[in-house]
């Protein structure tokens, strides 16, 4: 990912130093497990330990590396040959048993479950900003539109309520999936624990408060990894359906809400007076790149028998990049949604800018309900007098009451077009989720 759309967290998880870290970890782990049963000294792993916190693996350690894979052409050959370099004899003893695999795997479900802990933070930053919105505007009333075309009246905030719903099912997702890849895996050459304990994974496993693979071959299974993609590939699609409403809101024939926009901040080049919604075009382009990344974590977990290495060159692309995009996307829409500018006014301009013909339904109901009407004779008497109203700019409530078929009164079209009607639940909907 590029400097322009990574956050600091996931700029530092995502970097070399901090990937060897991870490697370290794991190796160390095993290394104590095997003490503790004898396979390799004590005091080698104790001295490794005290090590590797007076001298943390940092940049010049990733370059050594570096240096030492232009000849070897093989990563952990190169970590295990730079830590003997870093930190002495004891080394000898790291990856004792274990293949590199075992390391790789194991040491990336400990950054993917850091990142994944990252993104469930700004997921529920976002829904705070979107339970707050919610309860600011419960009583704003704004138009309901079915297919772009006004519906019926209902309230702002209630657009906030469904959109934290949506985050509370991510969130969700990001839970089971964040589980998931929570497994330890140190099973050695082609999964037969050949030349490592069982005992070695369960004993890390325990330390970690994590679960040991049940079973592998010289790879963790790839569906785990498919259902961390697919997983934020659907906060992708959440985060889009809530831009794509804001990029709407923010069109010039509907005015209703709107990005922040800064001071000093421009729109365009040429035309002085542009406010564009760039912040959430952004968030959509993001939405688009996820779903890509899904499709290539599905077609990884497909591999030749116990091991090839097809899925690895896109991981290290892939793993970084989505939850780098996941994490900026979601606190950039963040910081749209608590800064919305939003136009009550131009809503209720809008709600009644079709001569009320949002209310027909009420009107359907009370010729029926009321009247005893058979529903196709009230349904044709009300969609003749709107689509006259459609074509003339009348008002459906003058054209219903000058309809000598209209058996409706006065009163009791006041009745039917009344806003607060429509709103009266309102109350009923937020009290499901406590609010």
């Amino acid at each position: 990912m590029i400097d322009r759309y990574l956050t600091p967290e996931m700029k530092a998880l995502w970097s070399e130093a901090s990937k060897y870290r991870a490697w370290l970890k794991v190796e160390l782990s095993a290394m104590d497990a095997q003490a503790s049963h004898g396979e390799v000294p004590r005091e080698a792993h104790r001295a490794l330990v005290d090590k590797s916190e007076a001298d943390p693996l940092d940049d010049a350690f990733a370059q050594k590396v570096a240096d030492i894979e232009a000849v070897t052409r093989h990563d952990i050959v190169a970590f295990t040959r730079a830590l003997t370099e870093r930190y002495g004899e004891e080394a000898r003893f790291i990856h004792h048993g274990l293949t590199s695999t075992d390391v790789v795997d194991t040491a990336q479900n400990l950054l993917l479950d850091e990142a994944l802990g990252l993104i469930e933070a700004d997921v529920q930053a976002l829904r705070e900003v979107c339970r707050t919105q919610a309860l600011t505007h419960k009583h704003t009333p704004t138009v309901g539109r079915t297919h772009g075309i006004h519906a019926e009246p209902m309230t702002f905030g209630l657009k906030f309520l469904n959109w934290m719903a949506a985050l509370d099912r991510d969130l969700e997702r990001l839970g089971a999936a964040r589980r998931r890849i929570q497994v330890v895996m140190l099973s050695g050459s082609v999964g037969t624990y050949a030349h490592v304990s069982p005992r070695v994974e369960e004993d890390v496993a325990a330390m970690w408060g994590w679960q040991p693979a049940p079973v592998t071959n010289q790879t963790l299974s790839r569906d785990r990894h498919a259902e961390v993609l697919a997983a934020l590939a659907i906060l992708g699609a959440t985060l889009e359906k809530i831009a794509v409403e804001i990029r709407h809101l923010q069109r010039s024939e509907v005015r209703e809400a709107m990005e922040p926009f800064g001071k000093g901040q421009t729109g365009s080049s040429s035309m002085p007076h542009k406010k564009n919604p760039i912040l959430t075009e952004n968030v959509t382009g993001f939405a688009r790149l996820l779903r890509g990344f899904l499709v290539t974590g599905l077609e990884n977990v497909a591999l030749w028998h116990e091991r090839d290495i097809s899925h690895s060159s896109a991981e290290r692309v892939i793993l970084p990049d989505a939850t780098a995009a996941a994490s900026y996307a979601t606190r950039r829409l963040t910081g749209v949604l608590r800064d919305l500018v939003v136009f009550p006014e131009r809503m209720l301009r809008n709600l009644n800018d079709l001569g009320g013909l949002v209310f027909s339904q009420r009107v359907l109901h009370a010729l029926i309900d009321d009247k005893g009407m058979m529903r196709e004779a009230a349904y044709g008497l009300v969609q003749r007098n709107a689509l006259r109203s459609w074509e003339t700019g009348e008002g459906l409530r003058e054209l219903l009451q000058a309809d000598p078929e209209n058996p409706l009164s006065a009163e009791d079209l006041d009745a039917a077009f009344d806003l607060g009607w429509y709103l009266r639940h309102v109350d009923d909907i937020y009290a499901r989720f406590g609010l």
